[in-house]
């Protein structure tokens, strides 16, 4: 039985390098554009013959755009609007790339910490930025929080700063790890179910883990969802921050 590890296995398709710099089109890299081919597929040609009664296609667009405008409503406010192309390229980034995922013999790239990594720290960035931008000096009152007493303030700045800072990271994390757990529970149980239906009575017992692959697939699929949800309502919040300080 091959390793469950092995389905998250960087491939080379086209070695280029840059100097000292390695630059090459891997297996992550194909899936990326195929992720970004796809939203482009399902929101131009959803909206390309847009009607007053709308079809499934046109529907599942329409409801796509709404639910993030309405995230970013809720908890960025009416101030969050021009953020909202960022929003809803980061939430259909991330979706598609975990559902492209759940396609037998595709690749996760959304499993990897380097991609959702580099995600979280675009976010982070642009936050941090858009908060100094936006209120000067004054976005440090950020780490100080409102009614804390004057003798707590040594204990609770270097509280707040190390949260701040931790924001990447923790965003990150909680993606590549639902992400690369669930896979790997996947291509154990069907290992299992495999090497039980091998057997000599397997048609007896091979069924357990075959149900539980099944259930997982389920499982699975609604974490994708969950995931890209999380990561999305996130990034509002830490847009709420910069914009409202607290």
């Amino acid at each position: 039985m091959h390793s469950p590890l092995e389905q998250f296995q960087i491939k080379w398709l086209v070695p280029f390098h840059i100097g000292g710099i390695d630059a090459s089109f891997t297996n992550a890299s194909l899936f990326m554009l195929i992720a970004v081919l796809a939203i482009s597929v399902f929101l131009i040609g959803g909206m390309s013959k847009a009607a007053m009664v709308p079809g499934r296609w046109q529907s599942a667009a329409e409801m796509s755009y709404e639910f993030i405008a309405n995230l970013v409503r809720d908890n960025v406010g009416d101030e969050g609007k021009k953020y909202f192309p960022f929003v809803f390229a980061i939430f259909m980034f991330v979706l598609f790339g975990n559902m492209l995922g759940m396609i037998p013999y595709t690749f996760t790239f959304t499993s990897h910490i380097i991609v959702t990594f580099g995600l979280a720290a675009v976010v982070f960035i642009l936050v941090t930025v858009l908060g100094l931008v936006l209120h000067g000096a004054k976005f440090f009152t950020l780490f100080v929080p409102h009614g804390v007493p004057l003798a707590l303030m040594p204990l609770v700045v270097p509280i707040e700063l190390i949260s701040y800072l931790s924001r990447p990271m923790s965003l990150s994390v909680r993606l590549f790890a639902n992400m690369l757990v669930g896979h790997m529970m996947m291509k154990v149980f069907a290992g299992f179910a495999i090497m039980l239906g091998a057997l000599e009575f397997g048609f007896l017992v091979g069924w357990i883990p075959l149900g539980v692959v099944v259930a997982l697939t389920g499982f699975e699929l609604l974490v994708a969802a969950l995931q890209a949800y999380v990561f999305t309502i996130l990034t509002c919040l830490y847009l709420h921050d910069a914009i409202h300080l607290h």
